[in-house]
């Protein structure tokens, strides 16, 4: 287990495991649950970027802008799910997808899964990721 930063989630890694990139394999955490639908990656007048990754950015920072409604932040997300309508569209701009995912989130990296749909209810939407953050509170998970 690896703690994060002022106890607010731990990073479950079991011994001899190796370290994932970009993902962890699950987190623990206690406090006050703060939890997204699904978000799509348009802007506040519904219009969507072109493109996968500018989705994606615009997505995440919806996130970003979700979790501060509810007073939390990056570093409190202990889980992403991301439903995306072509795999091999995310496996072939992961590098660009990691450089968007540290300008919105940081270096924070929370258990993630990341499935193939056929498509979205949005149908210009590429990408749909539902997050949720624990946000500290006395007696936060120790181990």
């Amino acid at each position: 287990m690896i703690d994060t930063a002022k106890g607010s989630a731990a990073v479950l890694q079991p011994a001899g495991w190796p370290t994932p990139r970009g993902y962890a394999n699950g987190m623990a955490a206690s406090g006050r649950v703060v939890v997204t639908g699904g978000v799509v990656g348009w802007d506040e007048a519904e219009r969507f970027p072109e493109g996968f990754v500018a989705q994606v950015q615009q997505a995440l920072r919806n996130i970003r802008a979700i979790l501060a409604e509810g007073g939390a932040e990056p570093r409190h997300l202990v889980r992403l799910t991301w439903y995306v309508t072509d795999m091999d569209a995310y496996l072939e701009a992961r590098r660009d997808l990691g450089g968007v995912y540290r300008d919105v989130f940081g270096q924070h990296f929370p258990a993630m899964a990341l499935v193939q749909v056929v498509r979205l209810v949005e149908a210009q939407a590429l990408v749909e990721i539902e997050a949720t953050a624990v946000v500290p509170e006395a007696g936060a998970y120790q181990k």
